[in-house]
């Protein structure tokens, strides 16, 4: 497992789970959150978080002490103009070229506004940008923000912080068997069996933050997280066996014991 690696742009990761910084009780839970969990990749809300605070306590500090990718997201954008404009501060702020795009469409469901997230991933991929957009777990749309250049695609399990699990796994199926990019889970995860099915579908990685956060020891939650993605991984390179409708017995046939 060493060599699977995932590439998404010009990054490289050994940890295909990503995790958020919200929804803690304080930064020292924050801290042993994303230690135990071992993602490289953590994702932080421009809107939310002050970037430019890199003092003792604060949340840049801790993540830089981490030495993690920073994944600036544009959570709480209503357009795609507050999008692009997020991500230009986040680059102003001398964070990766990597960002994660969410353009809300709802604000009682949090889904994403398809049009809107097309329309600025197209102006952020001409930036520069390597754009990983948040969106419905739709294979059209997946497949025409792989054409805008976006270096992964990030279909919803179901909706944020619901917890609900793989809601619709033939979709999560269709897009990973069309896609030519990673595609990662995002939003709805509730437990560490939902994050190995979402790996066992073939998925190239999961992203999470209230299934670890809202737990009851997000400490644990976070290292059944790490386990999970690496099992349902390993699982799904292993390839399952074939369903039957009868049983097989695994004992051979042949060399039985004959009745006296």
């Amino acid at each position: 497992m060493t060599s699977d690696a995932l590439t998404i742009g010009r990054h490289t990761f050994t940890s295909r789970l990503f995790v958020g910084t919200g929804k803690y009780r304080d930064m020292d839970e924050t801290r042993r959150a994303l230690e135990a969990s071992g993602a490289e990749v953590v994702t932080v809300a421009l809107r939310r978080v002050n970037l430019k605070d890199r003092g003792e306590g604060s949340m840049m500090s801790l993540l830089q002490q981490r030495r993690v990718t920073i994944l600036p997201n544009t959570a709480g954008c209503a357009t795609a103009e507050d999008a692009v404009r997020t991500c230009r501060l986040a680059r102003e702020l001398g964070l990766s070229d990597l960002v994660k795009l969410e353009v809300i469409g709802d604000e009682r469901t949090l889904f994403p506004d398809n049009e809107a997230t097309l329309e600025a991933a197209r102006i952020l991929v001409k930036e520069g940008f390597t754009v990983l957009p948040y969106c419905i777990d739709d294979p059209i749309v997946c497949r025409k923000l792989e054409d805008l250049g976006c270096a992964a695609v990030m279909p919803l399990a179901a909706p944020i912080g619901s917890g609900l699990g793989i809601r619709n796994p033939y979709n999560l199926m269709i897009i990973r068997e069309t896609a030519k990019v990673p595609v990662i889970v995002d939003a709805g995860v509730g437990t560490a069996s939902d994050a190995a099915v979402a790996m066992e579908l073939g998925c190239d990685g999961v992203l999470m933050n209230t299934a670890i956060a809202g737990a009851r020891d997000p400490i644990l939650m976070a290292q059944a997280m790490r386990d999970a993605v690496r099992a349902g991984r390993m699982a799904y390179l292993a390839g399952r066996m074939p369903k039957k409708l009868y049983a097989t017995a695994s004992s051979p046939e042949q060399g039985k014991i004959a009745a006296l």
